[in-house]
């Protein structure tokens, strides 16, 4: 393992849990917290608090703690700041546990990048950190998938800080973590040093794997599909008296479904029971969610019902597996059973088990059938969300009555239920598909005013709805919403827009559409084809190629070329205004976007617009 050092005061400022930092002077209010010393460091001021100013923690620090606990417990970590800047404002400082109970704050918040400015107020402090705070501190690299500032920071723990060795908790962080970033070898690595084969004098030899720790490495070996090095964990776990437990078969279990071997997993109930364990609800909903994927959907109904005799009652995620096996199959007969079957075990439905029948009705555009179930849940008191009105509204755009899928967004804000951007975008795919792009760019309007942010499908839609109209050059303006959008195309877009051009006839345009193969070998030629150096030419001689340049920029330009194309097809007609208006209005945009005269000529000329589009679509098809 290589060894990266880490330093726990890299930066200096105040911790905010937003990643923010304080950089540049110190406002008036830090230099009331801040005195020079020695050296010019800057360290906090004393403590107003008697007891924190003799370096312990107060009543108040430790009430604040625990309230900060609190809400991490409540998940609410998002309010734990405002309870750590209380004990400053107070004249508190906060100990090593607070900071520990920050970082856990940081942790679940996922707000890593603050965690430097975190290090250097507790090296500011003075503060020396422990165990529990390193573990914390690699458990935070490990959830950012930092796994080299984990290894680090674990061997600085073990080699500079005398006292402060490692605990089983610290090795069982590092396992897990190797394990999700991909690398069992690395895990299996850990876990020889901490079990004394592979270590190098650094580590204590008294910390021993315990069952936590092999379920760890189980997994990570199960995860990468790797059956037979997690048997020889199992292997290692008995000779060292260590038996497997639930926890243990339900991973090995799990890799088996996986690998579509479930007849594999289900043996292990008969492995489990000579063990004299338990199988759990966990065990049964494996092997059944295995056997969906396998389409055995009588297997699997064979199970829920054996699981009674097993002394394990189906919970309802087992039932909503199982009847997601049944509506993908469309044996509508077989999840009659199924729903029959939760009532005779006494579980009530949930949001999943409505929302799988909505969107096995929706997408086949059986709205009546979907409103019945709709109305089911409402009675037995689930409330929907936003995910059950996007499936309502797929279902009608399904059906072609976009209409109707619109009127959810209103009734969602009747009721106060934010629509997210799925449910938008549904409803405006829904218009696109009607031939609508009046009320498609309306609804877009609406999820703008309404504060949610697009995302790519919501501008791929919208290219798509253009190009079907044969509007080239409102699929490409698309590009330009999304560029105000924050929204990055991909591949995908800028070939829906060459789509779009070729529809009309305009292949070579849309080949030279901006991200296509060809205009990245068209760019690579031109930058192939520059001068590597500038000759020192007179003013005139600069002045042309300027122009020369300037010119060879707007003939090659897209937009600029097809417009001249269209009109050129089109002649001097009013299709051919139309065209031409057209033609300012991208010369505008391109070259005088902040002038008033681009758009009052526009505005003037824009009675051409609605007079002459029909000839215009029909002609460019024509042609």
């Amino acid at each position: 393992m290589v060894e990266t050092p880490i330093h726990l005061a890299s930066t200096a400022g105040k911790t905010r849990t937003n990643g923010e930092q304080l950089n540049g002077s110190a406002s008036m209010e830090d230099e009331k917290q801040q005195v020079v010393v020695d050296g010019g460091a800057m360290q906090p001021a004393p403590s107003a608090c008697t007891t924190c100013a003799k370096g312990h923690a107060c009543q108040a620090v430790i009430s604040r703690t625990r309230e900060m606990r609190a809400l991490i417990d409540a998940k609410k970590p998002h309010q734990v700041q405002a309870a750590f800047e209380h004990l400053a404002d107070e004249g508190h400082r906060p100990s090593l546990v607070t900071y520990t109970t920050l970082l856990s704050a940081v942790t679940s918040q996922r707000t890593f990048e603050s965690i430097p400015s975190l290090l250097a107020d507790i090296d500011a402090a003075g503060l020396r950190p422990d165990s529990i705070f390193f573990n914390a501190l690699i458990n935070a690299f490990v959830e950012a998938g930092r796994m080299g500032e984990a290894s680090s920071t674990f061997w600085k723990m073990s080699r500079h800080h005398p006292g402060c060795r490692p605990t089983i908790s610290t090795f069982n962080t590092l396992i897990k973590g190797f394990g999700l970033a991909g690398r069992p070898e690395e895990s299996q690595r850990i876990f020889d040093m901490m079990a004394g084969g592979a270590g190098d004098g650094v580590v204590a030899s008294t910390v021993r794997p315990n069952l936590t720790t092999y379920n760890i490495l189980v997994k990570a070996w199960c995860d990468h599909r790797r059956l037979e090095e997690a048997w020889g964990v199992v292997g290692r776990m008995r000779a060292r008296g260590v038996e497997p437990d639930v926890v243990t078969y339900n991973t090995v279990a799990s890799a088996y479904a996986k690998n579509d071997e479930t007849w594999r997993a289900e043996e292990l109930v008969v492995e489990m029971m000579r063990a004299r364990l338990r199988t759990s609800e966990r065990t049964w909903g494996i092997i059944v969610g295995g056997y969906c994927r396998e389409g055995r959907l009588v297997e699997a109904l064979r199970c829920v019902r054996q699981m009674k005799e097993a002394g394990v009652l189906p919970n309802v995620i087992v039932f909503n597996t199982l009847l997601k096996g049944f509506l993908d199959a469309n044996d509508m007969a077989a999840v009659d059973d199924v729903l029959g079957l939760m009532e005779q075990f006494g579980i009530k439905p949930d949001i999943v088990t409505y929302s799988h029948q909505l969107n096995a009705f929706s997408s086949l555009g059986h709205m009546a059938k979907c409103n019945k179930v709709f109305d089911k849940m409402v009675e037995a008191g689930v409330e929907p969300d936003p995910q059950v009105y996007s499936i309502l509204a797929k279902g009608y755009v399904r059906a072609q009555q976009p209409g109707k899928a619109e009127e959810l967004l209103q009734r969602m804000c009747r009721i106060g239920v934010r629509p997210n951007v799925v449910t938008f975008t549904t409803v405006i795919s829904g218009w696109c598909s009607v031939a609508d792009m009046d009320n498609a760019t309306k609804v877009y309007r609406k999820m703008r005013d309404a504060g949610v942010r697009p995302n790519l499908r919501t501008f791929e839609t919208l290219i798509w709805g253009y190009s079907e109209q044969k509007q080239p050059w409102k699929a490409q303006e698309v590009l330009q919403m999304m560029q105000e959008a924050g929204v990055r195309p991909k591949q995908s877009t800028h070939s829906l827009v060459a789509d779009a051009w070729k529809a009309v006839g305009l292949t070579e345009n849309g080949s030279r559409a901006p991200g296509s193969p060809d205009d990245r070998r068209h760019r690579n030629t031109n930058d192939d084809n520059e001068p590597d150096h500038h000759s020192d030419d007179d003013d005139d001689g600069k002045l042309q190629r300027s122009g020369t340049t300037n010119e060879q920029a707007r003939s090659d330009h897209p937009s600029h070329s097809t417009f001249l194309q269209v009109t050129s097809a089109l002649g001097t007609g009013k299709a051919g205004q139309f065209a031409s208006t057209l033609l300012i209005q991208r010369s505008c945009q391109l070259r005088m976007r902040s002038s008033g005269f681009c758009r009052n000529l526009w505005q003037k000329q824009g009675g051409l617009y609605s007079q002459s589009v029909s000839s215009f679509k029909i002609m460019v098809f024509l042609s």
